[in-house]
């Protein structure tokens, strides 16, 4: 039962995510269908981002994750997400496009933190393996559309990503009852206890380090590769190798990151990965139009690194908050990160058409540079007071 209930989690979170980055996979013809400027493409992306935001800090500021029937919520935002992504070829204004983008984040919002709720309880002895595959499932559905965009049009590639996300709705629905702890009522002092815990803060703060570098590499690192390819006169199919290095390889060091954090803890792992990702968006612009061999192997890396160590921040909330409030604070912890994801999409646009890729990326490595700080702090504390393994 165990492993059917990870198995249709992660498939799930697989086809739900196919949503997030539908349009971002096919952004230029998409922005040039709707006339969207250049130096507005990053909304595309952004949009997503702001609604998963307002979505996650709302269901938190009322507890949201911590007294609604699981399976319900994320079906609720399953459909959500369905809808709002296929109504893009509804429509034909840049508004409505961008509100509709805003609703897709909106629907994810009430999937993503209940699924790594759910599989943080269900498996106490292998949380981190288990929410590695689901954050690593989330990481292949998010960039399934780049593998769809390398010869479809748009139009195929959104409707797709919905019909995947459909399917979704199904595999949630198989999944049995869930003996998930949960509060009796709303609290309104949920928040304030979460943010009371000094442990918890610490695995937030690498998270946010964490966040800074993440999304700004997924929505720019295929422009990148794409573009670095073009100035190089090579020919790739470069969504399918961007399915690759951040789908394939990501989920990879998803799973990885959680077999071993299982056995050494949380904060080691997540700053080794830290580190990696960090060096590796401090000089990977520099390469730019360079070797393409070179590029395609640190872009792997990338890929490999950046997100390792997302699924462990989660794992180490869980395991550090109060279990009646273990919902909001992941959906906490997630909406902040979340709202620094859009300055440092907007960013990495902004600099790059001023001052090229070299420096737009170097920039992102400040983050990890916090996060790493902020784990190696928790991981101190936890050895001070015994918890090794970084569990409460």
């Amino acid at each position: 039962m165990a492993i059917r209930t990870l198995g249709l989690v992660a498939g799930c979170d697989v086809l739900a995510m196919a949503t997030w980055f539908s349009a971002s996979a096919v952004v230029l013809p998409l922005a040039s269908a709707f006339g969207i400027a250049a130096d507005a493409r990053g909304w595309i992306t952004g949009a997503v981002q702001l609604g998963f935001v307002c979505g996650a800090v709302s269901s938190a500021a009322i507890a949201l994750a911590d007294w609604a029937e699981p399976r319900k919520l994320i079906r609720t935002g399953i459909l959500i997400a369905v809808l709002a992504n296929a109504g893009i070829l509804l429509v034909h204004a840049p508004a409505h496009l961008l509100a509709l983008r805003f609703l897709t984040g909106l629907g994810l919002a009430l999937v993503y933190p209940p699924t790594v709720r759910v599989l943080a309880v269900l498996y106490p002895r292998s949380r981190g393996v288990a929410t590695g595959i689901a954050v690593g499932a989330l990481t292949l559905g998010s960039f399934s559309p780049h593998l769809l965009s390398s010869d479809l049009p748009w139009r195929t590639v959104i409707l797709g990503s919905s019909v995947l996300a459909l399917c979704a709705v199904v595999l949630i629905s198989l999944v049995p009852a869930m003996p998930i702890p949960r509060a009796s009522r709303f609290d309104v002092h949920a928040i304030p206890r979460v943010l009371r815990n000094k442990n918890v803060l610490l695995a937030d703060a690498g998270y946010w380090g964490h966040m800074w570098e993440l999304y700004a590499v997924w929505a720019w690192g295929p422009v990148f590769y794409e573009a670095s390819m073009q100035a190089a006169h090579v020919h790739v199919a470069a969504g399918a190798i961007a399915f690759a290095s951040f789908g394939i390889a990501g989920a990879a060091g998803c799973v990885l990151a959680g077999v071993v954090s299982d056995r050494i803890g949380r904060a080691p792992v997540a700053a080794a990965a830290l580190f990696v990702s960090g060096c590796t968006s401090f000089s990977i612009g520099f390469l730019f139009g360079a070797n393409p061999w070179a590029l395609t192997a640190l872009l792997v890396i990338w890929g490999f690194s950046v997100v390792a160590d997302s699924a462990q921040f989660s794992v180490a909330v869980a395991e550090l908050s109060q279990p009646e409030y273990t919902g909001t604070a992941l959906t906490l912890q997630m909406g902040i990160g979340f709202s620094i994801t859009m300055i440092t999409i907007w960013l990495v646009g902004a600099i790059e058409r001023q001052a090229g890729w070299a420096t737009a990326f170097m920039l992102l490595s400040a983050g990890p540079a916090v996060g790493v700080t902020a784990m190696l702090a928790l991981r101190r504390r936890l050895q001070h007071i015994g918890l090794w393994a970084d569990s409460a």
